[in-house]
């Protein structure tokens, strides 16, 4: 009894890891879908405006947050004001916002992490 108790923990934690985690697939799906490439650049790395960042590469909890944040809007606490951006975020659901964070993080990018 106690052993299929544990297994059944792990096995739930690590479904919770992968979804976590994000969908690559699903993430390019959405991007695509949104035409993020317009504002940040085809390869994710070269936005339009210098403005904007650069997201290929990223890492992925950072971006996760970034997106909730602009779902809050600056009216909420810890929230990111941007019409732009909010609009986008705000029909994200959480998965889509792992998928997303997944996909870009995987690009290979040009950020500057330590020099």
């Amino acid at each position: 009894m106690k052993k299929n108790t544990l297994l059944a923990l792990l096995l739930s934690v690590s479904s919770f890891s992968a979804f976590a985690a994000g969908n690559v697939e699903a993430g390019k799906l959405i991007v695509q879908k949104l035409n993020c490439a317009s504002c940040h650049g085809d390869n994710f790395s070269e936005p339009k405006d210098t403005t904007y960042p650069k997201l290929a590469g990223q890492h992925k909890d950072y971006l996760a947050q970034a997106l909730k944040a602009y779902q809050r809007g600056s009216e909420g606490a810890y929230g990111r004001g941007n019409a732009i951006m909010g609009a986008q975020a705000k029909a994200l659901s959480n998965a889509d916002i792992q998928n997303i964070a997944a996909y870009l993080h995987s690009l290979p990018g040009t950020l500057v992490l330590q020099k």
